[in-house]
């Protein structure tokens, strides 16, 4: 089981700063509300919850901050109701962009989006334009250092994982969607940790930007859209070069 490792190549490794950490924190939290209102508070009967804890844990989000947020969900009634919504578009040079958005105003972030595409030389989409370049995948990335290869292959094969690749820093596991959390608890029994673990949009090709003017103009795509608090995650299928 080889290939080319996604997780790796289209993941962009870089610092975090406090100000970052906390927003990250924030729209986590977001997600969690959000999916405790629709599914209920324990996350052995909700499934999705139990693999944003997970996230949320990988994001190295406190234990306590989870566990508030999830009590204050439970506890609530009313308040802003929350959609699920995917953006698709272009940016610089034609690279796919899928946005994934939690917003309790669908004009507002749309308009927002659209206005971010626009300023950098990108284009928003129909539904349906940029999806069907990626696959959907359950992915879990754990450190190599420590683990040996045979070993942690043998696991991921047990727990039912479908495929596994390792580029000499990071075992990257693919699952299918709904297997990501029977395969992440199985692998964390054996007593794995985890880089991350999340339901993944990988692309199936990858574009290269040539040109600098290109690359800042997607790079300023990326950071706009990050700062938006709508914003959830962001999936491209850009080449990025390496720092």
């Amino acid at each position: 089981m080889s290939g080319h490792s996604k997780w790796n190549n289209i993941k962009k490794k870089k610092e975090k700063t406090d100000a970052a950490k906390a927003k990250i924190f924030t729209k986590m939290g977001r997600e969690i509300a959000v999916i405790v209102k629709q599914g209920g508070p324990n996350p052995q009967e909700n499934s999705r919850l139990k693999d944003a804890i997970a996230k949320a844990k990988a994001a190295n989000v406190p234990n306590d901050n989870i566990e508030r947020i999830i009590k204050k969900a439970a506890g609530e009634t009313g308040g802003a109701e929350y959609e699920e919504l995917i953006y698709e578009g272009y940016g610089p040079s034609g690279v796919a962009v899928l946005v994934e958005t939690l917003t309790d105003n669908r004009n507002r972030t749309a308009g927002d989006i659209r206005h971010y595409f626009d300023k950098c030389g990108g284009n928003l989409g129909q539904s349906g334009s940029v999806m069907f370049m990626f696959d959907r995948k359950g992915i879990i990335a754990i450190e190599a250092e420590g683990h040996n290869e045979d070993e942690v292959m043998e696991a991921a094969l047990e727990a039912g994982a479908e495929d596994f690749n390792f580029d000499g820093d990071v075992f990257e596991i693919s699952t299918a969607p709904n297997d990501l959390g029977t395969v992440r608890d199985y692998l964390e029994e054996k007593g794995y940790s985890f880089l991350s673990a999340e339901v993944q949009y990988l692309p199936q090709t990858t574009t290269v930007i040539d040109d600098e003017e290109s690359r800042e103009k997607m790079e300023k795509l990326i950071d706009m859209l990050e700062e938006n608090d709508d914003v959830q995650e962001i999936w491209h299928n850009w080449e990025m070069p390496e720092e």
